[in-house]
């Protein structure tokens, strides 16, 4: 399967603080990949250099372009959607407002329509909330307008930083349940950043392990499931 998006020797810096040192990883078309680390391991700072968020050096081909030095407005045009963590959600806007700002730089007007309509088939809450303000709505109806807003962009690659942070079971069991079928039915391509490791592993293909801003593990989801030391250190068995 042939990788969108592939780094070699990425690195990443805040200011003077390097980050990440020289990190190497491919995500395969169509798959979900799963980022795991424990806090400062570099997770979020590795999504922020696929944005070109933060100063970062070394390769990132994204379907044989390359992303280094580019402005992230071009990464987004290019089709890579961000759903940081927080959800960043304009609270001012309504529920729809957010959902056609997710659109701007398309210019197919009937095919953003259609978009809509399946997004709230998809996510029924937010069709029941399309007018009411987004800063009103709950953290998990937060959290699924972050998502739907970043895939009316019709994305290639969807970044997914923390989804699950401070939501209910039942609110993150509905909300992964819809990745996967978002990734089975459209095939768009997933990186997720998540600190709850059993659900990382139960949806993605495959996985990274980083350890202070370097690839300490990687492999398919199920292998590194079955790792011992992933098992105890991360996993809680």
């Amino acid at each position: 399967m042939a990788d969108l998006l592939s780094a070699k020797g990425l690195r990443a810096w805040y200011g003077a603080t390097e980050v990440l040192f020289g990190i190497d990883f491919a995500l395969p078309a169509g798959q979900i990949t799963a980022i795991l680390g424990a806090n400062g391991a570099g997770k979020t700072t590795t999504l922020r250099a696929i944005c070109q968020m933060v100063r970062s050096a070394g390769s990132l081909q994204f379907e044989g372009k390359e992303l280094t030095g580019q402005a992230t407005e071009s990464v987004v045009r290019l089709g890579v959607a961000h759903v940081p963590d927080g959800r960043g959600t304009f609270a001012e806007l309504s529920t729809e407002e957010n959902l056609r700002l997710g659109a701007y730089t398309r210019s197919n007007k009937a095919e953003m329509v259609h978009d809509l309509e399946r997004t709230y088939t998809r996510f029924p809450r937010l069709a029941e909330r399309r007018h009411q303000q987004a800063g009103t709505l709950s953290g998990g109806e937060q959290q699924m307008l972050a998502i739907s807003r970043a895939l009316m962009l019709r994305p290639r690659l969807l970044l997914l930083d923390e989804p699950s942070f401070g939501l209910a079971p039942l609110i993150v069991a509905e909300i992964f349940r819809i990745m996967r079928t978002i990734n089975a039915e459209d095939g768009v391509t997933m990186l997720l950043v998540e600190q709850n490791a059993s659900l990382a592993l139960d949806l993605a293909h495959q996985a990274y392990l980083l350890e202070t801003g370097r690839v300490a593990l990687s492999g398919s989801a199920e292998a590194i499931k079955r790792d011992e030391s992933v098992r105890k250190a991360y996993l809680g068995y």
